[in-house]
């Protein structure tokens, strides 16, 4: 029995070191980030120190070897319970940011800015001003909200634009009106509506949810085994204070084409006032920026048709949280194409060539437009020139600095309708073969004029496509697609060179 009994207390210390060791093998195989074949080895290699740790301390008579063993027995443990700490920190962390298939738009009910009402009750005996046709579905939806609320049915008179709806309100035919609320920038554009959020006062907001219509990657045939799984992504990058999920104007409007197995990345800006139809537009043109107002389906749709593509899958960044991941990373390198002074930020200069830049110089940096000739077209290169500089940074082993607050910061920053499985098998790839990824950026090019948009109710500043360089950008997706490798220079190479 003194035999056995010698023995109990190095089985126990044995016992929890492998119970630490079991739960993080587990963790580890179902975070399904890491490839079976690195878990096998990792496994193997945690059972072989369980076993040492089991034979220094089996017998507490060699008290030596047993203090021995129960010092490595409590660093392994705690080693093991970190870095389960970390997978589920990994897995959360991931989880939260992908899968996300539904958004929100925010419609508001909107007064005039001295009206004293104070509820929609108080509004029950109003007309409210809608939208005949734009975003109707919306405010259809909204006007059944208010209906409950008032406890009626109030009277709704149709508008044919954004700027009758409003000269509606502010003359006095309606009481109230129905308005997403991402409208407002569009007609503060508007000659003689710069003061219009001085003029009328928010009521309430209803948040309408829609459901992003699920998409398919392009999978590898058995006749193009070489060509790769293509995934074709809509970045969109917003600046929005009511969450990612809001809809609002995208001011960054970039295509990713990538393809996992050659691992090129072909980054294309197509610029915010790019005069094309919209998908929900019956073949009117509009600023592509007001695609956003719509949906980010209709944004996909929208660039699938210019591009001739079927976008599979959104990424949405908000530039703002953007700034607090550049920072977690420890800065970035950005290489900019001018040396320039920022106009929209006093005091930010940035040099032509390699910049090492922090979270607020990036996002001060993907913002600029005004110190450049092209304008919005060079703020387009700008923040794929950031975006590329994440993905680097993020690729290399300084990323281990910082794991943690890298993986905190990316929650409420990003989003993305890719399931976890398909992000959790394209890192596997990246583990199980190495390798750099050739990143390319290309930005479409077009001449100024004075259009009148589908969105707006009188003619504004819109950028007509030069379909030369929405040419060459189809033929480069296609490259990327084919598994034929695109180069820098190639994208950089006046349109019609050889």
């Amino acid at each position: 029995m003194k035999k056995i009994g010698k023995h109990i207390p190095g089985l126990i210390v044995m016992l929890v070191v492998l119970a630490t060791a079991v739960v993080f093998a587990g963790m580890l195989l179902n975070m399904k980030v890491i490839p079976t074949k690195f878990i096998a080895v990792i496994s193997l290699v945690m059972l072989i120190l369980v076993l040492i740790v089991g034979a220094l301390v089996w017998n507490t008579d060699k008290k030596i070897r047993f203090v021995l063993g129960v010092l490595i027995a409590a660093i392994l443990g705690a080693a093991f319970i970190l870095g389960s700490m970390y997978v589920y920190q990994t897995h959360s962390a991931l989880a939260d940011i992908s899968g996300v298939n539904t958004e929100v738009t925010e419609v508001g009910i909107y007064v005039r800015a001295d009206d004293s009402a104070d509820s929609i009750a108080a509004t029950a005996d109003y007309v409210y001003g809608v939208l005949t046709d734009l975003d109707r579905e919306n405010s259809d939806k909204a006007i059944q909200e208010v209906d409950s609320e008032a406890g009626k049915s109030v009277k709704v008179q149709e508008f044919a634009g954004l700027t009758e709806l409003v000269d509606g309100l502010l003359n006095g035919q309606t009481g109230a009106i129905v308005l997403n609320s991402a409208y407002l920038s569009v007609i503060e554009e508007m000659d003689g509506y710069s003061d219009v959020s001085s003029r009328i006062r928010e009521l309430t907001v209803k948040k309408v949810e829609t459901t992003i219509e699920p998409q398919q990657t392009e999978q590898k045939s058995e006749d193009s085994a070489d060509k790769g799984t293509v995934y074709t992504i809509f970045i969109s990058g917003i600046d929005s204070r009511s969450g990612l999920v809001a809809k609002s104007r995208s001011d960054s409007n970039i295509v990713a084409t990538v393809n996992t197995d050659t691992r090129q990345v072909l980054l294309v800006s197509t610029p915010r006032d790019y005069f094309v139809p919209l998908s929900i537009s019956g073949g009117q043109k509009d600023k592509l920026t007001h695609a956003g107002i719509y949906g980010i389906n209709v944004c996909m749709d929208t660039l699938g048709m210019l591009y001739n593509e079927d976008i599979n899958y959104y990424f949405r960044i908000n530039f703002a949280g953007f700034e607090q991941l550049i920072d977690a990373l420890g800065g970035i390198t950005v290489y900019s194409d001018y040396e320039f002074d920022s106009k929209n930020e006093l005091g930010y200069h940035f040099n032509q060539g390699e910049n090492q830049m922090n979270g607020e110089q990036a996002l001060i940096f993907s913002r600029e437009r005004y110190s450049f000739q092209e304008g919005d077209r060079q703020r387009g290169k700008n923040q794929m020139a950031v975006i590329k500089g994440v993905i680097n940074k993020a690729l290399s082993p300084e990323l281990l600095k910082n794991y943690s607050s890298v993986l905190s910061s990316i929650q409420g920053c990003f989003e993305t309708n890719i399931s976890y499985e398909e992000i959790a098998g394209i890192l596997q790839k990246q583990l199980n073969n190495g390798g750099d990824w050739n990143i390319v950026s290309y930005s479409v090019n077009g001449t100024g004029a004075t259009e009148k948009p589908y969105s707006m109710s009188q003619k504004a500043y819109v950028m007509v496509p030069d379909y030369n360089t929405v040419d060459k950008a189809k033929s480069l997706m296609e490259k990327v697609r084919n598994g034929e490798v695109v180069t820098q220079e190639e994208a950089d190479a006046p349109v019609g060179s050889t």
